[in-house]
């Protein structure tokens, strides 16, 4: 689903759901578990569950993300990214965005909030994420990683249940021992590999992106460092036009439907793309595909819409509020030094594998 009135459709239809067991495919057993998706597939937490047991999953996990808590880690944030900003001024003159701000600082931000202290775990646990969204492995690669994601955060809830701390990891161990019923063991895992999956992936990326798209606009820079336009215009527009995640593999039809006059079969599975979407001319007219952060209208599903709503986008806004200007003001000069930079090998994640810039 490519268009803005469809993939609104789908995300809010009743009948489009997204545990598996709506997958024909997956109930005859023609999913392999080394596929590269299996993860997105086969996971077992909100991403792949509906209605009261979606319910019940987002409920435990929301209490990570209000608004007062996110509020409560700007002072945190704002530290972590003038930490990064000084490793980058001892260096050459010149610093790759993606791995010296835009990578460290949500998962930075993230394995603060859910407990993650160690370097070399940190580490390990962007490599396995970083292998989920990326579909250039080799069935055998995802399989490996989908089992050791899993053994992995295994491992740190029986490190957290031992010595509880002040972490949301802590905290959903609390919930799951209270009630056995309310979060079962695997869930537990399962969606500590979502959200810290989620919470800096999709961060990392529209962080570099809105770096890209602003250091290629250099007029709309200048609107935004003289005070016309506020930074929030440039992160939105960037979110409609250059989204960090291109689409969240699957959901599907619990029946027969009609999306946008097209009949989809109970049992087939849909791929909803966020990125094509908020370029929809249907939508944005004819310069949909044109960068303008005066645009008006930036409407975009970039953190999906409905039940599934990203709970971590006020997070994720927060950290480029402070990132942002924070950059420009230490770096006023900055200058790209890759005009086309490699794109990630995803049809999830969108983003570049380096931003390599000038200092200024």
């Amino acid at each position: 689903m490519t268009r803005h009135a469809a993939v609104m459709e789908v995300l809010t239809h009743p009948q489009v759901k997204k545990n598996p067991k709506y997958w024909r495919a997956w109930r005859d057993g023609e999913i392999p578990p080394d596929w590269q998706l299996i993860s997105w597939v086969a996971a077992d937490n909100m991403l792949a569950r509906d209605d009261e047991d979606h319910t019940r999953l987002r409920k435990l996990v929301s209490k990570a993300f209000t608004p007062r808590r996110v509020q409560g880690m700007q002072d945190r944030i704002a530290e972590i990214v003038e930490g990064l900003l000084d490793g980058m001024e001892a260096g050459d003159g010149t610093a790759d965005i993606k791995a010296q701000l835009a990578l460290p600082l949500p998962m930075t931000v993230i394995s603060d909030l859910f407990g993650v202290e160690e370097e070399s775990a940190r580490a390990e646990l962007h490599r396995r994420i970083g292998m989920m969204f990326d579909q250039s492995i080799t069935p055998e690669q995802a399989y490996e990683n989908h089992v050791g994601t899993q053994r992995f955060l295994t491992e740190l809830v029986a490190r957290k249940r031992a010595e509880p701390g002040d972490d949301m990891t802590s905290a959903l161990i609390a919930a799951r021992d209270a009630d056995n019923d309310r979060l079962s063991e695997s869930e537990l895992v399962w969606t500590l590999i979502l959200i810290i999956g989620a919470g800096y992936e999709t961060t990392m990326n529209l962080l570099t992106n809105t770096v890209q798209a602003l250091l290629t606009h250099r007029d709309q820079l200048d609107m935004v460092l003289r005070g016309e336009r506020e930074w929030s215009d440039a992160v939105e527009e960037t979110l409609r036009w250059n989204t960090s995640i291109q689409s969240v593999p699957l959901r599907y039809a619990a029946a027969d439907i009609e999306i946008d006059g097209t009949v989809v079969p109970e049992g087939d599975a849909l791929l909803v793309s966020y990125g094509s979407a908020g370029r929809d001319r249907l939508l944005h007219a004819e310069g949909a595909d044109r960068f303008d952060i005066t645009r008006e209208d930036k409407t975009h599903v970039s953190f999906s819409h409905g039940a599934h709503y990203c709970l971590g986008a006020n997070l994720a806004q927060m950290e480029l509020a402070v990132a942002l200007p924070a950059l420009w003001k230490r770096f006023p000069g900055l200058e790209l030094l890759e005009a086309d930079p490699e794109q990630v090998p995803s049809i999830v994640s969108n983003g570049v594998t380096s931003l390599r810039v000038r200092l200024g």
